[in-house]
């Protein structure tokens, strides 16, 4: 059994479509961002960087004592090898999707994540960090586009963690201010990732209880602001990582 600590945003999502993907039990344990529980004690031993997801296998193939994994992109290579799916044994297939998801991991899910913070959640409309990480979401649309019209199917050829990895955060598209109309590719592998039975699933986790509207308390756990200091320094907000998810 695979105890899943997790929340609705991309990368919570990412690992309840691959555990659907590959048939394995899970249990959820909603983790509320919003009220600051990833920086509990708690959790901060699943994951030391106070972020979701997390998981805990509690049958490892190993046999041995349960194993408590974070970060989404080493999450979905330990349960690909676990169910031997959606990750190449050839070598030169499996570094193709491994360039993928990195790329993913270092560059599509930071930048559109700033895009969308900057567009929904930060409290000062800045137009140069608007500008900027628009600018940025749009030229990643086009690189993984422009692969998808390579391969004229999936991200690494064959459905992947890579697919796995980037769909969620492409899901967000219309709140990010982007239409995929501009990318016909992208827009065909969205189209044929989303009628995947598993995915419509994983996605569906918890849906209902995003909302695009945060309370200063919410601001506060996610982005560690505090609306009496952005009033009494009468200019932006101070910013820290702490509680966004990875």
């Amino acid at each position: 059994m695979i105890e899943l600590y997790f929340a609705p945003t991309p990368n919570g999502w990412k690992i309840s479509v691959m555990l659907e993907e590959c048939e394995l039990p899970y249990r959820v344990f909603p983790v509320n961002i919003t009220r600051g529980e990833q920086l509990r004690a708690e959790f901060l031993r699943l994951s030391p960087n106070g972020r979701i997801p997390a998981i805990v296998d509690r049958d490892p193939p190993d046999d041995g004592e349960p194993i408590a994994m974070f970060e989404s992109g080493a999450i979905l290579r330990y349960l690909a090898e676990k169910a031997g799916r959606f990750y190449p044994a050839d070598l030169r297939a499996r570094q193709n999707v491994e360039q993928w998801l990195m790329w993913q991991m270092g560059g599509l899910g930071p930048m559109l994540g700033q895009n969308g913070h900057f567009l929904l959640y930060a409290p000062e409309k800045i137009p140069y960090a608007i500008d900027r990480y628009g600018r940025e979401a749009s030229r990643l649309y086009g690189v993984l586009d422009t692969q998808l019209g390579r391969t004229g199917a999936f991200i690494a050829g064959e459905y992947s963690i890579a697919d796995i990895a980037c769909f969620p955060w492409i899901m967000t598209h219309k709140a990010q201010g982007m239409s995929l109309d501009a990318y016909p590719h992208l827009k065909r592998w969205f189209a044929e990732v989303r009628a995947r039975p598993q995915v419509q699933k994983g996605v569906a986790l918890g849906k209902s209880e995003k909302k695009t509207k945060l309370d200063s308390k919410a601001q506060e756990s996610l982005f560690g602001i505090s609306t009496a200091s952005i009033h009494s320094q009468g200019s932006g907000p101070t910013v820290s990582a702490i509680g966004k998810s990875t």
